[in-house]
Order: C-alpha cells, then structure tokens, then sequence
C-alpha cells in the first residue's frame, strides 16, 4: 500500500468539463507535468489521482479513466473518484418522481484495486432549509477536494474504500478548519523573510567572530591548532638555532658584564664597561646575522599565494621544523555544516551567519611569508638604536629613599661646633666626587653622562640644617664623630644605588635591552612563520569554502528579500491568481476566504483549482446568490458544470460573510476558525525557513568534502535554494502555518496552535474525539441517493484525523478528558481536522459496464488512433 511519505502531492483532475482534452497519453502526462511543475514538484513515483466526475460521467469517460489506470510511473498509480450529483434516472424531469433504474453505472476500468469512489449526491451546504444551494455547489467542492487533496486523508479514505463492498461510499463530513487571514499570514511571511534573511551591515562593519570554544572539532583544530605548535621551532643542528644561540649567548655575556659594571669596582675601574661595550657590539653583528637569515625566510616562506609545500622545503633547509598536518583537515565540509547549523540554530539571520564565515575564513586563511616581511622593520638596528635612545634620553629617577638616605648623611655629619663645623662638609663632597667620577665613567664620546643632581642638593641640605641644629643644641664632640660615621655609612649605600641605577640606564641606551627584546621579537616572527605553514593546504581549502559558503548565505539571503519584496498589483483584467502560481503565491487568499480570481470564466480544466472554484471579484455583485446560474448544466455554452457565474458569491476577502457577520456562506459541515496570529508565528516561520536553508545546501556539503565547492556547486545550490523557498510559499498556502515544512526539522518541538494561530487546539480535541453517532457528520447525500445506502448502522467506516503538530496537545486533552481515542490520523496539514464517515452503497446498486473496443471513424487523427475508444455495450450486475 502507498505511505503518505511516498506520495508527495495529489494531482486533480476535473472530468466534468474539458475532459476530450485528455483523450491521449500524451495529453494526461502533460497536464499531470503542468500541475506537479506549477507546485515546485518532480514527477511522482507513485501519482494519486484525485478526479472529480458526475455519476454520467462514469461511463462517458471510459477513456479517461483506462489512461489514467495506465499511468506509467515506478510505482502503482491509484485514483480517487469523487462523484457529485445524483445518479442518471433518479429523477424525472422537475418533479420529484423516481425512474426505475436508480444504478451507479461504472466501467470495469474503474473496478481495480487500486481505485475507490465516493459518491456525494449533495454538498448540503445549505445552513436552513429555506438556503437552497446546487448538489454541487463549488464553494463546499472546493473545501472537499482541498481536504481529499491532503496526501494522507487520500491514503487512508482510499484504504477504507477497499474494505467495503465495490470500493465506493457516500461520504458524511464534520469539518475544522484552521487559519489565518490572507494579509496576516502575508505580513508574517514578509516578516520572517526578513527576520530570515538578516540586514545588510555593509562591508566596513566590524565582523564577528566565533568563539573556539564553539567551533566544531575539525574546524577547532585547523583555527587553535597553529598555536599549539610554536615550540620547537629551530631544528637543534639547523642554521637558524645556530644563529639565534650565538647571538643569545653573547647577550648573556653582556648581561654578566653587566652586573659586574653595577658593582663598586666598577665605578673605579674603566675594564669592565670595555667588556661590556665589546659583547654588546658582538651581540649587535650576531643579530644581523640572525635577522638576515629570518628575512631569507619570510622571503622563502610563500608568496602573495599561500604558502607551498616548496617554500615548506626551503623553510626546512634554513633549519626550520614545519609540523606535519597529522589529517586535520580531512572533515571541513563536516565541520563547516555542523558551524552552520550551529549558528542557523541559535536563530541567527542569513546574514550573520555570512559574517561568522568570512571571520572564520580570515582566522584560519595561512599567511604568507611575504605578508610579514614588513614586521621586520619593528626589530632593524635602526629601530634597536632608536629604541636605546628613548631609553636613555633622560637620567633614572632618584629613587625618595636614596634621596632620604642623602639628607640623613647630611644631617648627622653636619653636628659640629666651630671649628669643627668644617667637617659638616665631608658628606656633600663625597656625593659630588661619586657625582663626577660616575658621569665621566659612563662617558659617551665626548659626551659625560648625565648624573641626577637630587642626592647632591639632598645632602647639602641636611649638613646646612645639622649645622643649625648643633649651633643650638650645642652636642658634645663624640656626638658629632657618630653622626659623621653613621652618615658616611648611609652615604656608601646611596652611593651604591645611584651607581647601580645610572649603570643600567647607561646599559639600556648602549642597548641591552633592545638588543634582546629585536632577538626575542624576530624568533617570535619565526615561530609564526612556521606556525602559518602547518596545514597550509587544509586551512586555505577551509578559507575558501567558508567564504564559498558565505557568499552563497548572502545569495540565499538576497533571495529571501526577493521573496519578501511587495507583490506589484496586477493589471485590471488580467487573470486571478492560484495557489500553483509562483509569482502569486503571497497574494493569493487562503482556503479562508474568497480567492481573488479572474479566470473563473475560462476553462475548468487547466488543473488550477483555485481558478476553477474561484469567486468573483467585482465590487458591485451582492445580489441573490442563486442568480444568474445556468439551469442547463450540460449543454450550452456558459460556464461548465460546478463554475460559479459572476454574481454567484461573495465580492472578495473583505466581504466574505463568514468573516463579517453579515451571514454564513460555509457549509453547514464546516466550521472556521480564523487567527490573528500567535506570539510565535514570525519566529517559527523563520525557523522552518532556516530548515528549508539547510535541506537546500544539503548537496552543497557533499562537493565541499568533495573539494568541489565551485562555482558551478555554488550556482547549483542558489538555484535550489530559490526553488525550495518557492516550494515553503506553496506549502504555506496549501497545508496552512501549523503544518511544518517538508525538511527535516531540528530539535525543538513546533510551538502550539495558540502560539501560531492564535487559537485553542482544544476544539479539534473535542471534535475529533467525538462518539461516532450519526449526529456528529453531515452526510452527503441527497434524499434519493439516500435510499440507496446500507441500512447497516456498524458497516460505515469512520476517519478521524488532525493536524500532526497537534498530536501532543490534542492526545493531552484526550487524557485529561479521561476519553483518549485511537487510530486517529496524523496528517501532514494543519489546517483541516475532523471526521468521516463512509457508508457503502446497498447491495445491487452498483453495475459495472464491460467496454468494448472500438476503431473508431475514418475522421480521427493518427494520434487519436493510437489510443483505445472505449464504449459501453452491455452491463454486469456486481453481484455476478
């Protein structure tokens, strides 16, 4: 049996009028490809055949029915015939007297397995007796084959039409329907296009980045794994270790020279700043030599294009160790799908999206080694001298406690009576001595250096106040000799620290510092060097496609605005729109309200049925609705069989009078609900347009693992992206907001009727849950055809369904209410819910007409002659 899941749409057909265009295979194939096209749909594998056909037509369409029987497809081709109007003979002329035969004639053809009718004699789409509407009326025809037309309510109505005598029943219907109005369920569409597709920043924003922490394994790997290998770097034996030792070796000797010139003896003996000044200048050639050899690397590391597994191999004889790639980069196309995804699902737009790519492709995009040359610049000897007379542009600080220490020294050495007052001056010229000596051993050419006057004017300071001090105390002698001892001693230490201060200020301008900060800052850039040529190849092919990717989120994110732009209005007295129609899809109405439609005067049957059960839109027309119908339903020249005229119903949306209280046009089985809209609809629409985003780049994955990610997988994959946002608008119109789209979904469960629509589920729990009387349905059947159905009360089979997101709310209800139902189905709308019921026909109402062939008059056509003409010539009784 056919699973709704391998049937993907239901084509219809209207026998009733135009069916001589389909007399050929050709023709059936060709309306079939136009209806399934017009939807966005492939060729099925296993086609369902919805016809709608008068009892008449039965036997005058012989030839319909054996071509659509033959339908070439993989699998078995299976119809449904919904019949409308009484049987021929039931009634005689105007008055209500029956004829003997009362019959449903039907031809063998129609007699498979794979083929069930249901025989609605009336809509009664009539609310009062005194409202008497045509056994066919096309506003409830309309209800009834759009709900036929759910591929699952097909499936099971035909499943239940095996198991009752001849496959046919007369149908009773008890209808919900769910929706929103036209301009809300538009401007929610509009919405999420727009909430979809994510504003245009331009490209002189800041773009965002992805934390690592957030980035998928391979992806993680290739970003954060550069890092982790920046150690060991220098071969131990290759040239470039050899190098970089020799020129840190001889700054370490310069720094030991260093700590000896910071000591007493040398501020009294000149060698040991020669030694100094002869490893700073070694130290200065040996990084030239190291700087030459990182600038033959950066030169060698790569072009303006990404580095090479050549530039590898020259890195290698330098003494260079580029780390292996150890298979990092074998799943980026995983990766890449898994970070959008990710980021698709934390409801991010199109856009942002792009953005999170295009960062992701800089991060992770190698360098090349030219790329650096110019922060060689940063550690040249030019930079290095500059930087050592930035340091030594001024003299150190004093430090307050040497300068503390220096007025203290005054101060005791100054206690003295006259004469010994002259002893007071000992400190202050020691600091002077110490003074001279130091700038002129720190000479630089003819240069002394600068010296800090503050320890000098400190300690003539405290010598004037201990002089003052001890003119009036008057302190005894051996007072005066401690004082002079103590400030001696503090004078040694201040003098200490002054020396030591000055000489690695000195240091510093000669260049020891800088000289070591230009070798640690070219190592470093040799370190990233090599860092950029681990897994070369793998990270550009990464940075390639995320910017691929990119570029198609923006494409598909230009679509969406597209798809969101305003519809242009249509010239006056062009053709209406329909549901098939891309270019009309978020203008046309829902099944909620009168479809704006033109075309209801042409032909039935060009396979739209929203043009052929359309309502008129002329603003002037509220007349009687029986008037202007044609009595002649089978002859003449006016509108065929089921066609409304042009005054027949309501003007437009805003005159429907189910919506404005000015009546009921509804049939009396049908009840509607109409939404304003949930707090969650713009964002679920968002989220099932993310959905169809990622079900159409799904091929598109498959060239990035592939390394195919080109243009022509790029331009293959906006092109699908636009078909399956067409594909969204068209299930949108036909399966309503509750039903998710055709794509897998992802992990969160859809959100309530109430969060959609608007709207409490708890009525479809009540009405699908009902007891299966006779009261719950309406059947659809006139008075005669009543008397052809069984009597029996348990042979009529019950159908109980509703939308599919529904099942968890209505199943809940269920339980609460303490009456849970089973068997009910699920089905992909969500927008109808309800029941119905088949009652099979007694026993000997049915005949079925053996055809016989035929070859026809020497006036048909060569194609016409290929196909079989089929005529009834006798009858045989079911029963036989």
């Amino acid at each position: 049996m056919t699973s709704p899941e391998d049937a993907t749409a239901v084509v219809r057909l209207d026998l009733r009028a135009g069916a001589a265009a389909l007399a050929t295979t050709q023709a059936v194939r060709d309306r079939v490809a136009e209806q399934l096209g017009r939807a966005g749909l492939p060729e099925p594998d296993y086609p369902l055949f919805l016809v709608t056909d008068t009892p008449a037509g039965l036997t005058d369409h012989q030839l319909q029915y054996e071509l659509l029987s033959g339908y070439r497809a993989v699998g078995e081709t299976r119809i449904l015939v919904l019949l409308v109007g009484s049987s021929p003979g039931s009634y005689a002329g105007g008055e209500e007297a029956y004829l003997p035969d009362r019959r449903l004639v039907r031809p063998t053809t129609l007699r498979a397995s794979t083929t069930g009718l249901v025989w609605a004699g009336d809509l009664r789409s009539a609310r009062t007796a005194l409202d008497r509407r045509e056994p066919d009326d096309p506003a409830s025809l309309a209800v009834l084959v759009d709900l036929l037309s759910v591929p699952d309510v097909f499936v099971r109505v035909l499943e239940n039409l095996r198991k009752l005598p001849d496959s046919i029943a007369a149908p009773g219907i008890r209808l919900l329907e769910q929706d929103l109005p036209t301009e809300v369920r538009d401007r929610a569409w509009r919405d999420a296009l727009t909430r979809f597709a994510g504003e245009d920043t331009g490209a002189g924003d800041p773009v965002d980045t992805v934390p690592d922490s957030r980035l998928p394994e391979p992806l993680r790997a290739l970003v954060t794994g550069r890092d982790s290998r920046g150690q060991g770097h220098r071969r131990p034996d290759g040239q470039a270790n050899l190098a970089h030792r020799t020129c840190a070796e001889s700054l370490d000797r310069a720094d030991e020279d260093l700590v000896a010139l910071r000591s007493f003896p040398g501020l009294l003996h000149p060698a040991r700043r020669d030694a100094l000044e002869a490893d700073l200048h070694q130290a200065r050639e040996d990084l030239d030599g190291f700087r030459a050899l990182v600038e033959r690397a950066l030169q060698g590391g790569g072009g303006a294009a990404a580095p090479t597994a050549e530039a590898t191999a020259r890195l290698g004889a330098l003494g260079l160790r580029v780390p292996t790639a150890d298979r990092a980069g074998e799943r980026v196309g995983e990766g890449l799908r898994e970070l959008a995804g990710t980021l698709l699902g934390d409801g991010l737009a199109l856009r942002s999206v792009a953005q999170h790519f295009t960062a992701l492709a800089g991060r992770v995009e190698p360098v090349p080694g030219t790329a650096l040359l110019h922060r060689l610049a940063d550690h040249s000897e030019e930079s290095v001298t500059r930087g050592s007379a930035t340091e030594y542009a001024a003299p150190p600080r004093t430090p307050g406690a040497v300068l503390l220490m220096a007025g203290a020294a005054g101060l005791l050495g100054g206690l003295w009576q006259w004469p010994a007052v002259l002893a007071a001056l000992v400190v202050p010229v020691l600091f002077v001595v110490v003074a001279l000596l130091g700038a002129n051993r720190l000479r630089t050419g003819r240069r002394a250096a600068r010296w800090t006057t503050g320890p000098r004017v400190a300690a003539v300071a405290g010598a004037v106040a201990g002089a003052a001090v001890a003119y009036a105390a008057d302190p005894p002698l051996w007072l005066g000799g401690t004082g002079l001892i103590v400030g001696l001693g503090l004078t040694a230490e201040a003098v200490r620290r002054l020396w030591r201060d000055a000489a690695d200020s000195w240091a510093a301008g000669r260049g020891t510092t800088a000289l070591r900060t230009a070798l640690d800052g070219l190592d470093d850039l040799l370190a990233e060097l090599v860092r950029e040529h681990w897994a070369a190849e793998e990270r550009l092919y990464c940075a390639d496609a995320a910017r691929s990717v990119a570029g198609m989120l923006r494409a598909t994110a230009a679509a969406a605005d597209a798809q969101a732009a305003p519809e242009p209005l249509a010239p006056a007295g062009t053709g209406g729109s329909g549901p098939y129609e891309d270019d009309d899809w978020l203008s046309a109405p829902s099944a909620l309200e009168t479809p704006e439609s033109g075309a209801a005067d042409g032909d039935a049957d060009d396979g739209d049925w929203a043009a052929a059960y359309a309502w008129d839109n002329t603003p002037d027309r509220n007349g009687d609705h029986d008037a202007g119908r044609d009595d002649d339903r089978y002859g003449g020249d006016p509108a065929p069989y089921g066609v409304p005229s042009p005054a027949a119903y309501p003007a437009g949306p805003d005159d429907a009078p189910w919506e404005s209280g000015e009546g009921d046009h509804a049939p009396r089985w049908l009840d509607r609900e109409i939404g304003e809209g949930g707090p969650d609809l713009v964002a679920t629409l968002a989220g099932d347009l993310r959905n169809t985003a990622m079900a159409a780049m799904a091929p598109y994955w498959g060239a990035v693992e592939r390394g195919q990610a080109g243009a022509l997988a790029l331009a293959r994959t906006e092109q699908r992206v636009r078909e399956l946002l067409s594909a969204a608008r068209h299930h949108l119109w036909h399966y309503g907001v509750l039903a998710p789209p055709p794509y897998p979904a992802d992990h969160r469960a859809r959100t309530t009727a109430a969060g959609l629509l608007g709207t409490d589920s708890l009525r479809v729990a009540e009405l699908v849950g009902r007891e299966a009387d006779r009261g719950a349905v309406v059947q659809l059947s006139s008075p005669e055809q009543g008397a052809l159905l069984s009597r029996d009360p348990g042979a009529a089979l019950w159908i109980r369904f509703a939308p599919g997101t529904l099942q968890g709310e209505i199943e809940a209800a269920w339980r609460k209410s303490g009456s849970p139902v089973e068997e009910a189905l699920w089905t992909s709308s969500g927008r109808y819910a309800g029941l119905i019921r088949l009652t099979p026909l007694r026993m000997g109402v049915v005949d079925t007409v053996l055809p016989r062939q035929s070859t026809g008059g020497s006036s048909r056509t060569d194609a016409d002659r290929a196909e079989p003409s089929v005529h009834a010539e006798f009858r045989e009784d079911d029963r036989w």
